[in-house]
């Protein structure tokens, strides 16, 4: 290769990169928007146990000691004995019993929520 050629290449590999120059505009603007969607699947399951309950309420009935010597019981329920007051009148009577750490109450929920955002932004500029 001859020298001149030599030359000119080391040239164009040593001369400088000319930088961008300052742009040509006063002022300027841009915009710019942004979505975004957003999906929650929430799943709730709440069980509740109680304690141990014995109630009793009615019309026309009473407890009575089932060891009494005179006793007459015309119900027995749980371990407790009512009379009848009155046999010529209508009578009620309930009982409510639970176990202790039986389920109270069970509820199970589903849902899905979705959000959708819009950010605009706008810039404003000059030189």
């Amino acid at each position: 290769m001859s020298t001149i050629k030599q030359l000119f290449l080391l040239l164009l590999i040593a001369s400088p990169s000319f930088a961008q120059g300052a742009p040509q505009f006063t002022t300027g603007s841009m915009t710019q928007t942004v979505t975004s969607t957003q999906t929650v699947e929430e799943v709730s399951n709440i069980e509740r146990y109680g304690t141990a309950i014995g109630s009793w309420s009615g019309d026309n009935v009473r407890t009575i000691d089932p060891a009494a010597a005179n006793a007459t019981v015309d119900i027995e329920v749980e371990g407790m004995s009512f009379e009848i007051i009155d046999n010529t009148q209508p009578w009620q009577l309930e009982v409510v019993t639970r176990g202790a750490g039986d389920l109270v109450e069970s509820i199970d929920i589903e849902r899905t929520i979705e959000t959708e955002s819009t950010t605009n932004t706008l810039s404003v500029f000059s030189q």
